[in-house]
């Protein structure tokens, strides 16, 4: 009696050699809380495109949002010198005196 074993897809069931294979993480993903490994093909996944210029926001309010948008998109609406000019996240606001 043997064992066979079978490597398929995550995404499409197909069968292929194991040295195919190749592994995608799903860092972030709004159904899991954790991040998760599928085991692909290259070509399931060539179609999917890398966003090199994007906008990575957050929205404080009575919830805190992440927001990635692309550049253009947020170019549209804020120009690159509103935000050269905006004060940092960290220490005191410009022109802020302690008291004395």
């Amino acid at each position: 009696m043997a064992i066979i074993s079978r490597r398929v897809s995550d995404l499409t069931g197909t069968e292929a050699d194991e040295s195919q294979f190749v592994r995608l993480v799903v860092r972030q993903h709004p159904a899991v809380s954790e991040p998760k490994a599928l085991d692909v093909l290259p070509d399931e996944i060539a179609g999917l495109d890398d966003a090199d210029e994007v906008v990575i926001l957050e929205v404080h309010g009575r919830e805190k949002r992440r927001l990635i948008v692309p550049l253009a998109q947020f170019r549209a609406i804020c120009s690159d010198a509103v935000v050269e000019r905006a004060p940092g996240t960290r220490g005191r606001k410009p022109g802020y005196r302690p008291p004395t």
